[in-house]
């Protein structure tokens, strides 16, 4: 069986092969979803206390709720799935972390 488990922020881990949709949390028809499972016992919070940025529905009907981008949600699953997309994502990484290195200021 291949479980293929996603960070959502401050190290929490849910299982990207149960979410459903990944939305965000501004319109008002999330904002209700939201309540309902908040009244239903079926929220998780994880945003630690920060502004939630990401709503994570799951197909066992509970909902996520994340303080990262829906889009960086989206592209941390679409890296798992695609190892060349992952080699893709770590030379940028690497990219980024030496750039400006070898300037002299």
């Amino acid at each position: 069986m291949d479980i293929s488990l996603i960070n959502i922020g401050f190290g929490n881990i849910i299982s990207a092969s149960r979410i459903v949709a990944i939305v965000s949390p501004e319109s008002a028809p999330i904002k209700r979803i939201v309540q309902e499972a908040r009244d239903n016992e079926r929220l998780i919070d994880a945003t630690y206390g920060r502004r939630t940025r990401a709503v994570l529905v799951m197909d066992s009907d509970h909902v996520v709720l994340s303080s990262v981008q829906p889009e960086t949600i989206t592209h941390r699953i679409l890296v798992e799935d695609d190892p060349k997309e992952m080699a893709r994502a770590s030379r940028a990484e690497m990219n980024r972390n030496t750039k400006g290195k070898d300037e002299v200021e």
